[in-house]
């Protein structure tokens, strides 16, 4: 197992290179916010973007025009994109619940699930990824979860999450790949934040279990992208840098 815990980040750091742009995916949200803030405040990154419904100009994650339209306007920015974070999922959406057994499964919120989890993140790696500098590191870095791991599922249940989730895996994993192609020092991977005091955690978080602060978890995935190592590239993390089982 790998892992980039705090006593030892400091004997493993990649920085990025200073002067770049830092995009942020979902910045409306609570982990995405504060990514942003956090990334606002630091002097290594020149330009900080964000991203999200309710900003200016609008981003929808399933509108493929809009995510066109947005990688039009940051190609044009003068500064090399250095880091992209996509901080966007929604484990129930539009009324539906969690699945917890087969009998719940329902194809329309299956097909939200993909589109919300899977479908709009790829398509942000499609549109993004060639904008990546070809020298010099970046990092793009999609939010997973720890649920979306096969190996580590053992209570079942948050069937279209689960799915969704394994799937931007299996993308991320294999964007990592034709990535190493044309830009050799990038990196693609995904990343478990934890658990959050999120709208995505509330009413699914375990009776008394301690959820992290957006800005505590914020923190943490920062340190962990400066943690990561060249050969880390398509790996899932969790928030201490530890390799999730696929």
């Amino acid at each position: 197992m790998h892992r980039l815990g705090e006593k030892s980040l400091s004997a493993v750091l990649h920085p990025l290179p200073a002067g770049g742009l830092a995009l942020v995916f979902g910045a409306g949200g609570g982990i995405g916010s504060a990514l942003h803030a956090r990334l606002r405040a630091d002097p290594r990154h020149a330009g900080v973007m964000a991203f999200s419904r309710s900003g200016r100009p609008s981003f929808d994650l399933c509108d493929e025009a809009g995510i066109a339209a947005s990688a039009k306007a940051v190609a044009a920015h003068v500064l090399d994109i250095r880091l992209v974070l996509v901080a966007t999922g929604a484990l129930a959406r539009e009324g539906c619940s969690a699945e917890k057994s087969l009998r719940q499964l329902d194809p329309g919120a299956l097909a939200r699930a993909f589109a919300i989890n899977t479908i709009g993140p790829a398509l942000l790696m499609k549109h993004f990824i060639p904008l990546l500098p070809r020298e010099g590191r970046s990092v793009f870095a999609v939010l997973s979860a720890r649920v979306g791991s096969i190996g580590d599922n053992r209570l079942g249940g948050w069937y279209g999450y689960r799915a969704a989730k394994a799937a931007l895996n299996q993308i991320v994993r294999t964007a990592a790949v034709e990535l190493k192609r044309s830009r050799p020092e990038a990196l693609c991977v995904a990343l478990h934040p934890g658990t959050v005091d999120t709208r995505l955690s509330a009413g699914f978080a375990k009776q008394g279990l301690t959820l992290q602060t957006p800005h505590a978890a914020a923190e943490k995935i920062l340190a962990v992208i400066d943690g990561l190592r060249p050969e880390d590239s398509g790996g899932f993390f969790d928030q201490l840098g530890n390799t999730i089982p696929w």
